[in-house]
């Protein structure tokens, strides 16, 4: 059955869209010790990464799978508490969504 409006999407141009409509792959942030940390945007992660993150059972296990060891680390270093990942996880989940509504331009 083919759509009534025949338009065909490339993978490759609609996921350049979004890494574009969300600010890139990497999602960066800042410590309080003034660190600049990242780990993988949620819609661009890679099956090994999301069976670590999905495998954790605690919050430290979850954002030790998320920012890898040395970043945690340095993230623990900072002051900051591992609930605190799952915040930043909301934001960028909301940050998302909103765009998502304002879906990419061909």
């Amino acid at each position: 059955m083919s759509k009534p409006n025949k338009r065909r999407y490339k993978l490759a141009e609609v996921k350049q869209q979004f890494v574009e409509a969300v600010g890139g792959e990497q999602v960066e942030f800042e410590t309080d010790a003034g660190d600049v940390l990242s780990f993988p945007h949620p819609l661009f992660t890679d099956a090994e990464w999301d069976a670590r993150v999905d495998g954790a059972t605690t919050a430290e296990d979850k954002a030790r799978a998320i920012l890898g060891e040395e970043q945690y680390e340095k993230y623990q270093a900072a002051g900051h508490g591992d609930g605190d990942i799952a915040l930043l996880l909301m934001a960028v989940q909301q940050d998302m969504q909103g765009q998502v509504k304002r879906r990419p331009t061909r």
